[in-house]
């Protein structure tokens, strides 16, 4: 699988993978992260990238780079490095991008790999029912053994 690397404002990174190990117990040899500090320049932060980021020496060359939000010094900063050939970037990482990410086969190519963040990182954003499960009413004191009130 190529590199997963994630940057992200201080500390959001390091935190997704925290809870990336928590679902995916080898998550932390296959991930990179970076946490970006305020105080840090643009061209530190893309110095400390580039070695992060795996040579062309490796076994698997390419890496994925999932950011926090786009148009903020980290994805401007990776938007540099993105050649959209051995290197992709998708803004706005969430843990069910994260995961979806982490779940797919091992040898996936990099695009399909893109594919897959974008994807679950868009439907793991869904509104929460603010219903009760089926439209059921809600009945304050329990059920009414004399109410029959079936929904299909």
């Amino acid at each position: 699988m190529a590199c997963l690397l994630i940057i992200a404002h201080a500390p959001m990174a390091s935190t997704l993978k925290q809870v990336a190990a928590h679902t995916f117990a080898d998550a932390a040899e296959r991930m990179r992260v970076f946490d970006v500090p305020p105080d840090m320049a643009p061209e530190d932060i893309e110095a400390h990238l580039r070695t992060l980021l795996p040579g062309e020496d490796e076994v698997d060359p390419e890496a994925l780079m999932l950011i926090d939000v786009f148009g903020a010094t980290p994805a401007n900063v990776a938007q540099r490095l993105v050649d959209g050939l051995r290197i992709r970037a998708v803004a706005g990482v969430n843990v069910a991008m994260l995961w979806r990410t982490l779940g797919s086969p091992v040898g996936l190519a990099l695009n399909e790999l893109f594919d897959r963040a974008m994807k679950g990182g868009v439907q793991g954003v869904l509104p929460v029912a603010s219903t009760r499960p089926q439209n059921q009413a809600f009945t304050p004191g329990g059920h009414d053994p004399n109410q029959h009130h079936h929904q299909q």
